[in-house]
């Protein structure tokens, strides 16, 4: 009895070998080849190489403006609408999405007048470091609503990734003034003679 036992549990274990075995050396399949082969590579909008936005300006259609710019201490300063102190963290926040505008498609042969692109919405005009300047027009969202139709330089025409684009009109929109505190509310001192009252006369 121990003696068939034993010869069970050999068979079983290497039944198991040869079944780890085989997993951890089978060949990929046809499908992890595809996937493989068909993986697209991202493309954004800039190139790395024009460096770090140092100057953004945004014009609408409307012509409301609003352009912010790093100053000799590198500080973001809001220069239209009005010049003041910009508020650092909203303007590092739009800036760094300059970097994350993805291409989503390339659209050949498209009349630019047809996406809007002939009065665009937005004009958006950004300097990098090295005064390389980069100006892109921005016409109207896709049937889908994901992506922005986009026009650059060399007047080819694209979609761009909606969500990074509206954080960077978000500027437009919302200008990144500084929050001040609220000043205290006056103290009124009240003349001691006011205070007096007349003693009635009996």
């Amino acid at each position: 009895m121990r003696r068939s036992a034993s010869i069970i549990y050999i068979i079983l274990l290497a039944i198991l070998a040869g079944l780890y075995y085989f997993l951890n050396n089978r060949p990929e399949t046809a499908d992890s080849e595809i996937s493989t082969s068909t993986s697209v590579a991202v493309e954004y909008l800039f190139n790395s190489q024009d460096g770090l936005p140092t100057r953004i300006h945004i014009e609408s259609k409307d012509g409301e403006t609003v352009e912010v710019a790093r100053d000799e201490e590198n500080a973001w300063a809001l220069l239209q609408p009005i010049n003041a102190s910009a508020d650092q963290g909203s303007v590092e926040a739009a800036a760094g999405q300059v970097s994350t505008l993805r291409v989503l498609d390339h659209v050949p042969n498209l009349d630019g007048g047809t996406v809007g692109l002939d009065s665009p919405d937005f004009t958006i005009t950004i300097q990098f470091t090295d005064n390389v300047e980069r100006i892109i027009k921005v016409g109207v969202l896709t049937p889908t609503e994901n992506g922005y139709y986009v026009s650059r330089g060399d007047g080819e025409i694209l979609i761009v990734n909606k969500s990074a684009l509206d954080a960077l009109i978000g500027l437009l929109t919302d200008p990144p003034y500084l929050a001040t505190e609220t000043p205290p509310l006056p103290t009124l001192e009240v003349d001691s003679s006011l205070q007096e009252t007349a003693t009635p006369q009996p």
